[in-house]
């Protein structure tokens, strides 16, 4: 995906993502996941590899299929292949340019590969999405249909799960530890700086203790953070500096231990002197900051605020909320900054007129010049 001002990455080599392989036509290379980190199961799913191997095409086996059959490998590479087939085929008769294949859509792209036995349920709000990913699950992965479940309650599915909450927390710079300790995140153009800070923590026991701990603590909420915000390329870590090597060595392998669990490609090189980590970390798409802020108009860019897309469908899910305490006949009036009132009129007038028919509720923008940007007000009348 293009990130900032660097444009999308092409290249001739295509490659088809499947479940438990990637298959790649114009290459005869075999390999297999770098997570999967078992030297028996490498050594039984190379065997199995080398045997799958046809003239049509290389491919990777990705981490999913660790603990895969024979069979189930087969099945997916033959999928692929035949897909392949048909991309041929349809390119062969179609004009240029035409789009002869597109990968699948967000929902279920994000099934296929993030979906694993570690997935305790997804929950989805939509009945024609729902039954859609049903099928796509029972037809692909069957053994965990029963994880997909519909919701069906009245409040607001974001609001129910706190995501809205969460979303915002995700943005913040400050992120708190349950020790009492915090870790801070600042973003630059060059690299991504992470302090962690003992702040009200205070051990039971020595210093050496306290900071031990809370760096500890730590390492588990940075490739948390690092996940959630997406945030790639050169990441420097500011430990709090411990006397002991020891002490050293164990946050070191505990960082590392915990950077397992993330799908991109990573680098760690040890503790410094001064406590400080430097690693790397795949960039593969836009971070949550950069997706879900823009540049503030109010300071000239050196600050950050929400972005018109952010605020309106802030506002089109609070209107949501609001209806589920507004009587018959009443109109839904919205007070909110002009430029988010022109980006609702401009952008998102078919949600504002599917949430009327979904409402059965007359919604009325109004725009206001004493409003912040990112600030809006509902009422009835």
């Amino acid at each position: 995906d293009p990130i900032g001002m660097k444009g999308a990455r092409i290249t001739s080599h295509i490659s088809l993502p499947g479940r438990d392989l990637v298959f790649m036509p114009t290459s005869t290379h075999v390999g297999i996941s770098r997570r999967i980190d078992d030297d028996k199961e490498r050594k039984r799913l190379k065997e199995i590899a080398l045997s799958c191997l046809t003239k049509e095409g290389g491919f990777i086996l990705r981490t999913a299929c660790e603990g895969r059959s024979k069979r189930e490998i087969q099945r997916d590479l033959a999928f692929l292949t035949k897909l392949w087939r048909g991309i041929q085929k349809k390119g062969e008769g179609a004009p240029a340019p035409s789009l002869i294949h597109q990968d699948l859509d967000l929902i279920a792209r994000t099934i296929r590969d993030f979906f694993s036995t570690d997935t305790h349920l997804v929950i989805m709000d939509h009945v024609k999405e729902y039954r859609r990913i049903l099928d796509f699950v029972g037809n692909f992965m069957p053994r965990f249909k029963p994880k997909i479940t519909l919701y069906t309650q009245t409040e607001p599915i974001m609001d129910h799960y706190g995501v809205e909450e969460k979303i915002t927390k995700a943005l913040e710079r400050k992120v708190w530890l349950h020790s009492g300790g915090y870790i801070t995140i600042e973003r630059t153009e060059a690299l991504t700086a992470i302090d962690v800070n003992t702040g009200r923590f205070v051990g039971k026991r020595s210093q050496e203790e306290t900071i031990f701990k809370t760096n500890q603590e730590a390492t588990q909420e940075i490739v948390h953070q690092l996940r959630l915000r997406n945030i790639g390329g050169i990441i420097i870590i500011d430990f709090i500096d411990m006397e002991k090597e020891a002490n050293r060595k164990k946050v070191y392998e505990a960082l590392r231990e915990a950077i397992k669990r993330d799908k991109a490609r990573t680098n760690i090189l040890k503790i410094s002197e001064l406590g400080l980590v430097e690693m790397t970390r795949q960039r593969t798409r836009e971070s949550l900051e950069n997706m879900l802020l823009g540049p503030c108009p109010y300071c000239e860019g050196r600050g950050r605020i929400k972005s018109h897309v952010t605020v309106a469908y802030e506002i089109l899910r609070a209107i949501k909320k609001e209806k589920t305490h507004l009587e018959d006949g009443k109109r839904i009036v919205v007070r909110l900054h002009p430029e988010i009132a022109n980006f609702l009129y401009d952008e998102e007038n078919h949600s504002l007129d599917y949430l009327e028919r979904e409402i059965n509720h007359k919604i009325i923008i109004k725009a206001s010049e004493n409003l912040h940007h990112d600030k809006y007000e509902i009422s009835t009348i």
